[in-house]
């Protein structure tokens, strides 16, 4: 049960547009000075400021992208909820196709447990019902600098961690840099922005920034977790471990049983349980993670009432696999969510440090051999649409030819671009890309492709007559469920003659062949928000091509990639943003790096039925943390059963 959208685009999805603060029933003016910062060891870097020349600014109640946050100072709680949502129950979810070895999902060593996001606060909180504005949390005032060189946050007196330490703003400063100095490297990437942390008392804290461009930094900012420093200090951080650690969120970490189940108990003293972010939100006592290697064996665990909530990501079960008695008795029902943002970009991702994949003529062949007319009617009943945008169903996506405002960005790397491309496609042909639908014309196409590109068969067998080498290739899977969409398109792959197969390992291994690069293709996803910005960099860029455990898993090192990232998280506006991100997507569609799956543009979810939830669904996120357990239901299931 996600906190909010917390861990989603790292761990928010907000973006590159002016960042206004709302002024709304604001408090009183408060300024700080270096006079107030505490002595000792505790404080950080330097204010940098004049104690004489000190610009007061407005304290608020919340941060927005756009005019101001909907909801005003004094607002009692968040409108989608049910105040009144009663607490108490348990929610057992299922986990698939993996295992856990670690509490710690900060850091590159280990495979953390599913969940334990929930243990943390942040200093803001987002609302599922508006695009991207956040609401005090660990935080109740904050103070934006109008050039935003820097922000203030007042940390609440209150607050605690489960261990019932103070939060403090030394620990809000321990975070930031342990995150970024011994973190996993997307941290440090992340928050490249901000130049330091600085306590100025115990519950006041200021973030420089050196990057004034970037217009989401400080909503980033925002939802850093907090760790307790008190805790971590004595500690090595970048060992996994499975200690039931404290955060300071409305769950503890309740039972440890590796690679198998997870535990987390609603913390009853909880500081925060009575704020306005959290009144009707986070009323289930137990939620569990049961962890299940096998996707059939998970599917039974659920239809025979042993987990009670599930999201269907096949689409045969979800066609025809719901005849079982509770389901036919309306002990199980169905829910569709629709997707708001952008429908996410799942494939298959070439490694680009293989010699093999650099001619981008071998990647076109490759992904002409991907036959998803036959596998959306023999495997997923017609639910499926083809992906081929990085943005698809949103106004980011590019079509047609270039428009001027695209132009612009990309002729400074016209050359570098056809040089990388291997034509000028990208400026002179239109979006979406033309491929044959029938599959015999593809195959005839791709070998066509691959002996422009110095292959010939010879004796059944796709050979590199520079080399003499033989094209072959391994597609690394850690779920056997996608067997069955790889396998379809291995046979085409070796009716030209590659030479291929197919690894499925466990998870842990998976994980340290992803972290060695040690892969020929993988699968990979892309998730994208309405408004893209610093999660760009970890996604495409250079830097991030050979950063362990980077989204960049193609290793794409572009300078038009680089430069076009800079310029989402640097939009000053809507259509500054979209003209950015659609030459972006014109630039990775055209160079062929990935072989684009499917979407069905909907969430699937089924549930035993004995919850109550908000209706209609916030507008922005499901938010199951405002989910309840209907303990009349709950006990006329278990008297069902029985």
């Amino acid at each position: 049960m996600p906190r909010g959208l917390f861990f989603a685009k790292a761990f928010l999805l907000i973006s590159g547009l002016l960042i206004n603060v709302s002024i709304l029933a604001s408090e009183a003016t408060t300024t700080i000075d270096s006079s107030q910062r505490p002595a000792g060891n505790n404080v950080v870097g330097d204010l940098n400021t004049d104690a004489n020349n000190v610009v007061p600014v407005e304290t608020v109640h919340g941060l927005s992208l756009y005019d101001s946050p909907e909801l005003p100072a004094d607002f009692p709680y968040f409108p989608h909820v049910n105040p009144q949502a009663p607490k108490g129950g348990t929610i057992t979810h299922t986990a698939v196709g993996g295992s856990f070895d670690s509490t710690n999902p900060f850091i590159i060593r280990g495979t953390p447990a599913t969940g334990v996001s929930q243990i943390y606060d942040t200093l803001m909180a987002s609302n599922p019902n508006e695009p991207f504005s956040l609401y005090g949390l660990l935080a109740e005032g904050v103070r934006l600098d109008p050039d935003r060189e820097w922000i203030e946050f007042d940390l609440r007196p209150e607050a605690r961690f489960q261990d019932g330490e103070p939060v403090t703003a030394y620990d809000v400063v321990f975070s930031l840099n342990l995150l970024r100095e011994e973190g996993n490297p997307f941290y440090a990437s992340y928050y490249a922005g901000v130049n330091e942390a600085i306590a100025l008392n115990e519950h006041q804290v200021r973030f420089t920034f050196s990057d004034t461009d970037s217009r989401e930094l400080p909503l980033i900012i925002a939802q850093l977790p907090i760790l307790p420093r008190h805790y971590w200090e004595p500690r090595e951080f970048t060992s996994p471990t499975l200690a039931a650690h404290p955060g300071s969120g409305p769950y503890l970490i309740s039972e440890v049983d590796p690679g198998r189940r997870i535990v987390y108990q609603r913390d009853e003293d909880y500081w925060g349980k009575n704020l306005p972010v959290n009144i009707g939100r986070y009323n289930i006592d137990r939620i569990v993670y049961d962890y299940y290697r096998d996707r059939d064996i998970a599917w039974e665990a659920f239809k025979a009432g042993l987990t009670d909530f599930r999201t269907d990501a096949r689409a045969a079960t979800w066609a025809i696999g719901y005849d079982f008695p509770a389901y036919e008795e309306g002990l199980v029902k169905r829910l569709t969510v629709p997707d708001v943002n952008p429908s996410m970009m799942q494939a298959f991702v070439f490694n680009l440090r293989k010699e093999k994949f650099q001619d981008p003529r071998v990647r076109e062949a490759l992904s002409l051999t991907f036959d998803f007319p036959w596998l959306n009617t023999n495997i997923f009943y017609d639910t499926y649409r083809r992906t081929e945008s990085f943005f698809q169903n949103s106004e980011m996506e590019a079509t047609g030819l270039p428009s001027e405002e695209e132009l612009a960005l990309l002729e400074p790397f016209r050359e570098e671009l056809i040089a990388s491309h291997g034509s000028d496609r990208l400026f002179t042909e239109p979006l979406p890309i033309d491929q044959p639908l029938n599959l015999r014309e593809r195959l005839r196409k791709a070998l066509a492709l691959l002996r422009d590109a110095g292959y010939r068969v010879e004796e059944g067998v796709l050979v590199n007559q520079a080399t003499g080498q033989p094209l072959s290739l391994e597609v690394l899977l850690y779920d056997s469920g996608l067997e069955r969409v790889v396998q379809p398109m291995l046979r085409n792959m070796a009716r030209l003659g590659v030479q291929t197969s197919l690894r499925i390992v466990d998870i842990n291994q998976y994980l340290n062949r992803q972290r060695n690069y040690d892969y020929d293709i993988v699968i990979s996803h892309f998730p994208q928000s309405n408004n893209p910005g610093n999660e760009q960099r970890d996604f495409w860029t250079s830097a991030a091509a050979e950063a362990p455990q980077s989204r960049n898993r193609m290793a794409l090192a572009h300078p038009a990639v680089d430069a076009l990232v800079e310029a989402i998280i640097s939009a000053d506006g809507r259509k500054e943003l979209d003209t950015a991100t659609r030459a972006l997507d014109r630039v990775l569609r055209w160079g062929f790096y990935v072989i684009p799956h499917y979407h069905s543009g909907e969430t699937r979810i089924a549930i035993w039925d004995k919850f109550g939830y908000p209706e209609p669904f916030p507008k922005y996120a499901m938010d199951l943390d405002a989910w309840w357990v209907d303990t009349e239901r709950e006990a006329e299931l278990q008297r069902q059963r029985r």
